[in-house]
């Protein structure tokens, strides 16, 4: 059984990716991965590792596997705050009916501040899109 590796590979960072070039046309047939830059993707910056030139190739292949780590990391935000409204309604019907008076004194003031804050930003920001819409 066969697989189609592909040309590259994107190790991911914690702000964005290694890449390399993978390569199994050697004579012992393994796998070979040649580091060929670095992305960051929160500033768009490429650099090409030690003294490599980078194709046009490379460039494009960086490019689009940037665009779609971008997509991906935007899709996970929003999965990440539709699953902190559910974990706020679970929240709110632990405190109303398994909460101790102990459990409640340990987190009330915590939750509290945390809510308030969420709230000014949330109506802040509704009310600046009512302004312009």
């Amino acid at each position: 059984m066969t697989a189609e590796l592909p040309e590259y590979y994107f190790r991911v960072r914690e702000n964005g990716a290694a890449v390399f070039k993978v390569d199994t046309e050697n004579r012992q047939r393994r796998i070979e991965m040649d580091q060929i830059a670095v992305i960051n993707i929160r500033n768009g910056e490429v650099k090409p590792h030690g003294q490599r030139s980078l194709t046009d190739s490379d460039k494009a292949e960086i490019t689009r596997w940037m665009e779609d780590r971008k997509a991906l990391l935007a899709q996970r935000d929003i999965d990440d705050i539709h699953r902190a409204v559910d974990y706020l309604n679970v929240t709110t019907q632990w405190a109303q009916s398994k909460a101790t008076d102990e459990q409640l004194d340990d987190v009330t003031d915590r939750l509290l501040m945390a809510m308030h804050d969420l709230r000014s930003v949330l109506v802040r920001k509704k009310a600046d899109r009512l302004e312009k819409g």
